[in-house]
């Protein structure tokens, strides 16, 4: 039975593995098995929901063990400690080694807080249930002293920057006081121009500041210094939050694969790696161009995309079919915007308040990794609204 081995269970490495279960083999279905670290997939778009208590972890972060109950993948949690691509095996830190036919890279990547004094002893970052878990945490117990206000600093004026502070912003209320920290002259500055004006009423309308044009120069326990103009100020902090950068995890740079400047994985427009026909790369740990040769962002929907091409073109590579560039198609952007709050705009539509609202949870409940896991979190969308009503 030929092996097809995926590193990594995110939305490149999940995905990749429930399409090639869908394909039509001509022989018998390869053996597919994913390995993680985490025993949960974290559906990261929706994360934000989990600090304003709208969803539920089970909802956001599903056990693999449970969406995978039905399928023939297999999964395997551990840390990848190396890969023998002469030998065509992967070194696991607690298993015996996998040996694959194929094998998918998908391991996704971090976020970087070594580049400022102090940010890797005292700022959060938020791409991670962990991560979540510790913000809701560091909430509570503010929340629970006798603070009068709970002063916030989030780093990054982009698509999680603007998110995340505005969840805490009406998680806090009154007693929240927060701003964006941003090098840039505008937040979203990717975004098309209705999302952004929409989140800048957002953010005015909770009176959340914004440090533009402005570095951080030192983060302390209890307050940040900031540089705007080559003019220092220093400011009281209880909390910093980090949603800037990303790099790849520490095993991609061991591994001999070619690289570009910034340490991410060269691949061909199939998404194979240079050299290596029989290994594939995607998501946050390479570089990927349009069709128009720009660079795509590192988010879950260009993940999502490159999923099904991938397994479409691992399937070729076994059943000696034409191989598909990768082709991404833009569908535009959905960005919460509070409780009940979000902002869309895409495929000619443009749509903000409680109907985006709306519509952004309809479209992510689609995209949830398999039919039963979206059928329990629907039906626990329209029964907790009647439970609350009955208590």
């Amino acid at each position: 039975m030929k092996k097809i081995v995926i590193l990594g269970g995110g939305f490149g490495g999940l995905y990749t593995a429930l399409k090639l279960i869908e394909l039509n083999w001509s022989k018998t279905l390869p053996e597919i098995t994913i390995i993680d670290k985490n025993d949960r997939f974290v559906f990261l778009p929706l994360l934000y929901e989990l600090i304003t208590e709208e969803m539920q972890s089970w909802e956001i972060a599903p056990y693999y063990s449970d969406l995978l109950a039905n399928t023939p993948i297999k999964f395997v949690q551990d840390t990848v400690t190396n890969v023998n691509f002469e030998e065509k095996t992967v070194d696991l830190a607690n298993h015996s080694s996998l040996i694959y036919d194929r094998l998918v890279i998908a391991l996704g990547g971090k976020t970087p807080t070594n580049s400022v004094d102090g940010a890797s002893e005292y700022v959060i970052g938020f791409r991670s249930l962990e991560n979540a878990y510790r913000l809701k945490e560091k909430l509570r117990v503010l929340e629970n002293s006798d603070k009068e206000s709970i002063r916030v600093a989030v780093v990054g004026g982009g698509y999680s920057g603007v998110e995340l502070a505005l969840k805490i912003a009406d998680r806090l209320k009154e007693r929240g006081k927060l701003r964006i920290i941003d090098r840039g002259s505008e937040i979203l500055s990717k975004s098309p121009e209705f999302n952004q004006k929409t989140a800048q009423k957002a953010l005015s309308d909770r009176q959340i500041w914004l440090d533009l044009e402005t570095e951080i120069e030192k983060i302390e326990a209890d307050q940040i210094t900031l540089s705007y103009k080559n003019k220092n100020d220093t400011i009281p902090v209880d909390l910093v939050l980090w949603t800037v950068g990303t790099k790849p995890v520490k095993i991609i740079n061991e591994l001999s694969l070619p690289k570009n400047d910034q340490g991410k994985i060269k691949i061909n427009s199939q998404l194979q790696v240079e050299n290596y026909p029989e290994i594939f790369a995607i998501g946050d740990l390479v570089e990927c161009d349009d069709e128009q040769g720009k660079v795509l962002p590192a988010t879950a929907q260009v993940a999502f995309q490159q999923s099904d091409y991938c397994a479409w073109n691992i399937w070729a590579t076994m059943e000696e079919k034409p191989l598909l560039p990768f082709v991404y198609q833009p569908l535009g952007e959905m960005l919460a915007l509070g409780v009940d709050n979000a902002t869309l705009s895409g495929l000619g539509i443009s749509l903000n308040g409680n109907l985006a609202y709306l519509a952004r949870r309809l479209v992510y409940l689609y995209r949830l990794p398999t039919f039963e896991h979206q059928l329990a979190v629907a039906l626990n969308w329209i029964t907790s609204p009647i439970a609350t009503l009955l208590k």
